[in-house]
């Protein structure tokens, strides 16, 4: 083979190859020197994904719901001094699910560089309102 063929080839070669864009820098996993991770299956849709890339998220919830819970109350004596158990459950959702969930938003390029964890939203206690049921007011005093 010609060299000069072969240092013209090289030259196209390597000047052509572009760095192709990354959009995130862990590539969209957690995976860090390891070569095989095992798949986990999205509790919605059953699609198998790698564990480290699935979106993980911890659920407590109390077994019994909240008017369910008046009513133990109600009806029985012993409640006072017996805690109900909670439900545990660790939810595992494909990329897809998690989106179409809205578990995780899509963010801009500039937000995708944000490592913190949002900031967690609590829910506010409901105030009553100034003459509800319990305070002494005009309609107490007849």
């Amino acid at each position: 083979i010609n060299a000069e063929y072969m240092g013209h080839f090289l030259s196209v070669y390597f000047f052509s190859q572009q760095e192709m864009t990354v959009k995130r820098r862990n590539h969209g996993r957690n995976k860090k020197n390891r070569g095989h991770v095992q798949p986990i299956r999205c509790i919605n849709c059953g699609r198998c994904c790698p564990k480290d890339k699935a979106v993980k998220r911890f659920l407590i919830r109390n077994i019994v719901e909240q008017a369910a819970v008046r009513d133990i109350t109600d009806a029985s004596v012993f409640y006072q001094a017996f805690t109900l158990p909670k439900l545990y459950l660790k939810l595992s959702y494909c990329i897809s699910c998690a989106i179409h969930g809205r578990i995780v938003r899509v963010r801009s390029v500039e937000t995708r560089k944000i490592r913190a964890p949002p900031a967690r939203q609590r829910r506010q206690p409901e105030k009553k309102p100034a003459g509800a049921a319990g305070g002494t007011g005009a309609a107490g005093a007849k």
